[in-house]
């Protein structure tokens, strides 16, 4: 990205570059296959993944995730 696209994305309001950020977010989960893992993030995956299928039942719903991160403000 050039410093000219960068100064005229700073111009823009907060609202609109929250929504091209979501629009270049969209662009990229459009694609995952494009999406390339480090050798840690995939190893990652694999112990959550792994964790998950030992015990589905251990984590929390993101909806209470969410609550208890508010709730501690």
């Amino acid at each position: 990205m050039t410093t000219a696209h960068w100064d005229e994305i700073l111009e823009l309001d907060v609202d609109e570059r929250i929504e091209l950020a979501a629009d270049i977010w969209d662009s990229i989960a459009a694609f995952p296959e494009r999406v390339r893992l480090s050798d840690w993030q995939r190893e990652e995956l694999r112990q959550r993944l792994e964790q998950y299928r030992a015990d589905p039942g251990a984590g929390s719903p993101w909806d209470v995730v969410k609550q208890r991160i508010r709730s501690s403000r």
